[in-house]
């Protein structure tokens, strides 16, 4: 089996409402670029990653005379081919690596007749368990605003009857902290018995990520995650406060995973089979947190269908995951794989269980949203569409009002 072609297409596809982070906003939609692999035997393997637009959709494509004539098993060359260590300092083919091993994955399984996760070592679970991911967020349409605490866990208990979550992740960094403070004890107050993670993206000072986490000691917490940039400021972090720290924004390679073992400053490493160049990474930086005993969990970083398959086969084949996976999933409309968006039930998804990724295309939403991404164009993730003006700094002071209704500014 060999690789004949490589296509790329970027997809605009609707979320119910635009969703604010520390770094800016989620702007009502996911810009992904679905890839495809295909082989001389006639088969099509999938891949995704976000972002970029057009210039994800050459990138991906610009491999192609790299890669045509590449026998798809060959993962290991397949790295060094695209994502070289010296060379990718000036071209970084992480995330390029990544979707196009999604690919080779996808076509292996469906040349064998197998799912990805028995190329992978087996499953040791039928289902991966997920956390809710709260956002504040502005209103649209049907949704509601998402600002007051009042509001958060009204949101948090609609998402709880509809799939079933009792793990329930904030992402903060939008308000002061002492506000955030106030929402997340509220969803503590409101979901006793249900598991709590808090997740500022980095952007509080040291005093303040130590302050945080000393005030939420006493609630049925899963980890702090990120609350201050970079591995020294966690490991500070983590001296003073009660609780595991996570992340999965200085972790990313072996590298930092190595650092993190030798002068440990998170308990809990996200793996994100984007962000670490494919899933295999992931399982081998997962089976190095199983040595020095290090936590491991599935990070999101805005998935469509097939990247979230990509999760499902990784969360299938660890045996140490023991914390629910994080996904942006349920902040969808719509899909591009067919059957529509995978299901919750229990607050877990099922892991696909046909060949390869177990994923399709749908060809007629793959056009729908295609020619809505040329409609809309991107969106800066770093800007927040109601505050004009506003950039994020690490740490940050330059919070929103949270008496200005979010509605107001949409």
């Amino acid at each position: 089996m060999k690789i004949t072609d490589i296509r790329a297409t970027t997809v605009a596809v609707p979320l119910e409402a635009p969703l604010l982070h520390s770094n800016g906003a989620h702007w009502g939609r996911f810009v992904r670029t679905i890839v495809e692999v295909e082989a001389d035997n006639g088969l099509v393997g999938l891949g995704e990653l976000g972002g970029g637009g057009q210039s994800a959709e050459r990138a991906v494509t610009a491999l192609t005379a790299y890669l045509r004539g590449h026998d798809p098993f060959e993962l290991e060359n397949l790295r060094f081919k695209i994502a070289n260590p010296t060379a990718s300092l000036y071209n970084n083919r992480t995330q390029l690596l990544a979707a196009i091993e999604f690919a080779c994955i996808d076509l292996i399984g469906q040349h064998l007749g197998v799912p990805a996760h028995d190329l992978l070592g087996g499953r040791v679970r039928d289902s991966v368990p997920f956390a809710s991911y709260l956002f504040y967020r502005y209103a649209s349409g049907a949704h509601a605003e998402v600002r007051t605490p009042g509001q958060l866990v009204e949101h948090a208990r609609a998402l709880k009857e509809r799939h079933g979550f009792t793990v329930h992740k904030l992402k903060g960094g939008v308000f002061p902290p002492d506000y955030e403070l106030e929402c997340y004890r509220a969803l503590a107050a409101a979901f006793p018995q249900d598991r709590l993670r808090y997740d500022p993206n980095a952007v509080l000072s040291l005093d303040e990520g130590v302050r945080f986490g000393r005030a939420i000691e006493d609630l049925n917490n899963d980890y702090l995650e990120d609350p201050v940039w970079g591995l020294e400021g966690l490991r500070q972090v983590r001296e003073r406060v009660a609780m595991p720290l996570a992340t999965n924004t200085v972790v990313v390679n072996f590298e930092q995973l190595a650092a993190n073992v030798l002068r440990r400053s998170v308990d809990v490493v996200l793996l994100d089979t984007t962000f670490w160049g494919g899933i295999r990474p992931c399982v081998k930086a997962a089976g190095v947190c199983e040595t020095f005993q290090v936590g491991v969990a599935v990070h999101s970083s805005g998935e469509l269908g097939v990247q979230l398959a990509t999760m499902l086969h990784l969360g299938a084949v660890l045996p140490n995951l023991t914390y629910a996976a994080d996904a942006h999933y349920h902040q969808l409309a719509d899909d591009v794989i067919e059957g529509g968006p995978l299901p919750y039930r229990d607050g877990r998804i099922a892991v696909p269980s046909g060949p390869g990724l177990g994923v399709r295309l749908d060809r007629g939403k793959l056009a729908e949203y295609a020619e809505l991404y040329r409609e809309l164009g991107d969106y800066p993730y770093d800007r927040d569409p109601g505050r004009e003006g506003w950039y994020p700094t690490v740490p940050n002071q330059r919070w929103a009002d949270p008496d200005v209704p979010l509605d107001a500014l949409s």
